[in-house]
């Protein structure tokens, strides 16, 4: 990245840019086939980046058509996995030499602050690809323990076509999560940004080219969820359909694959996280920081957002001081200024669906403690201040359905058993922090919540390293990690008689 990190480089760098918002199709631009479009409208400021194609089943029909040609081909699949592996760290290496573009474009396209577009978004795009792209030749098949007589050998392959559908508050690293696997393991993909982030998804299909990913492997296909989306889940000829996003498409997507071919559906979905501070946590001034972080990151549009905070009453009147105070720290600003925490609100949708939220704490008798107003409306942008409720109570819409912004619910508790009942009433089961300095109570409170990620005495930890998936309604199937590998395999046993 730039060392002329300031304001004025990146408004200079933005007004320069122009975006190709046509789809790639067997490794060309292409326009929709209906010829329609739809304006990609930045939030930082309201102002049309380009026309981008609307997708429909026409445009999936060929799509698939091409990557499933290229599957059978060969081309890609038939590759060995060091093969594979080399043309993906050149994939990689290529973002990282884009990466100010790239990150610049996040910006413009979803509202988030340049800061964490340059050393959140890119960097961890980076390593997904890196750190998959390395696995892939040292995953060893099995040989069965059969007897002498007999050998059964139990080999993983590429399920086939597989169509990745991606959400719009993190477009470039889930975009990494599902092709680095996807690809590596020699499938042919059809990704599907969202129509509200569509740009970078689109330069990685330009970006895979470069690196040698064959035309047609790597297809992109703008347009919207009920046209695009809904026509991948139901064509019969894709294998697999992996998707982040909300439960309620996660759901629809599951009965278009009952309805059409029975194929695969990995979902990560929603959550509505409790972040749980005992009294005796070991630091709560960090706990107050990292409570904070927690819900304004991103502008809360992130699934394990610790949008429920879970406060011990024999604390909380100190403990809420201290969060009020590290939440006025992150305050909106323009999001090409590198000093800005908080950006924009992806769009005026999601913006009236948070200010929605903020009026229902505020009927059903939460106490508003801080913020719940739109900001900088002269810009023509989308912002919303970090919005602090209290005197919540589980049973409140903004303690149960997930917002996605930053909108924090704290809810006191008792004792153990209440803080356990509390952060397990929900419907989600993504993620949940844990603030303890009792280690036997941090290992046996953390066995008993039901997430698929528990941070103990910190927020948003992991790397590739680790599985990232939930449990209950927040989805099934894992993304980073080995275990990501399932998704995009079949496991095959062929035996031989000696």
């Amino acid at each position: 990245m730039t060392e002329f990190n300031t304001l004025a480089y990146w408004q200079q760098k933005a007004a320069s840019m122009s975006f190709d918002g046509r789809a790639i199709i067997n490794g060309k631009r292409v326009s929709s086939a209906s010829g329609e479009v739809f304006d990609c409208i930045s939030p930082v400021d309201g102002r049309i980046l380009c026309e981008v194609a609307s997708c429909d089943h026409k445009d999936v029909n060929d799509a698939v058509r091409v990557a499933r040609e290229k599957f059978n081909s060969g081309v890609w699949a038939d590759r060995s996995p060091a093969e594979r592996k080399t043309t993906l760290l050149k994939f990689a290496a290529l973002i990282k030499e884009h990466g100010e573009e790239l990150a610049l474009t996040e910006t413009l396209d979803m509202g988030k602050p340049i800061s964490d577009s340059t050393t959140v978004d890119v960097n961890a795009t980076v390593r997904a690809i890196q750190w998959t792209a390395e696995a892939i030749d040292k995953l060893y098949d099995e040989v069965a323990p059969t007897s002498n007589k007999e050998l059964g050998l139990v080999t993983r392959e590429p399920v086939g076509v597989v169509a990745a559908i991606v959400p719009w508050n993190f477009p470039m690293i889930m975009a990494a999560w599902k092709l680095a696997p996807a690809l590596a393991m020699g499938n042919s993909v059809i990704l599907k940004p969202s129509e509200k982030s569509p740009l970078t998804a689109l330069k990685f299909a330009e970006l895979a080219l470069e690196a040698g990913i064959p035309e047609g492997v790597l297809n992109v296909l703008p347009g919207f969820g009920h046209t695009a989306g809904k026509a991948l889940a139901l064509h019969d000829d894709v294998d697999t359909l992996v998707f982040t996003g909300s439960t309620a498409i996660a759901k629809q997507l599951m009965v278009y694959a009952g309805e059409s071919n029975m194929k695969r559906v990995w979902t990560e979905a929603g959550g509505k996280s409790p972040n749980i501070v005992f009294a005796d946590a070991p630091d709560l001034d960090r706990a107050a920081q990292a409570a904070a972080a927690a819900i304004c990151f991103n502008q809360g549009e992130v699934c394990t957002a610790g949008s429920r905070l879970l406060v011990e009453d024999s604390i909380a009147d100190e403990f809420i001081v201290k969060v009020r105070e590290a939440v006025a720290q992150w305050q909106p600003g323009n999001p090409l200024d590198p000093k800005t925490n908080v950006g924009a609100i992806v769009d005026k949708a999601q913006q009236g669906r948070v200010l929605q939220y903020i009026e229902t704490g505020k009927q059903e008798g939460a106490t508003l403690a801080l913020g719940g107003e739109c900001c900088f409306q002269e810009t023509g942008g989308c912002y919303i201040q970090p919005t602090v409720f209290e005197d919540v109570v589980p049973a409140m819409t903004i303690a149960k359905e997930e917002i996605f912004g930053p909108v924090l619910s704290v809810i006191r508790f008792k004792d153990e058993a209440d803080a356990l009942r509390i952060a397990n009433d929900t419907i989600y089961g993504l993620a949940a922090g844990l603030w303890t300095n009792d280690l036997t109570r941090a290992h046996t409170f953390a066995r008993k919540l039901r997430a698929g990620s528990v941070w103990v005495n910190d927020y948003d930890m992991g790397d590739m390293t680790a599985p990232f998936g939930g449990y209950k309604q927040s989805g099934n199937g894992r993304d980073k990690s080995l275990h990501a590998f399932d998704k995009y395999s079949e496991i095959k046993a062929t035996w031989f008689r000696l």
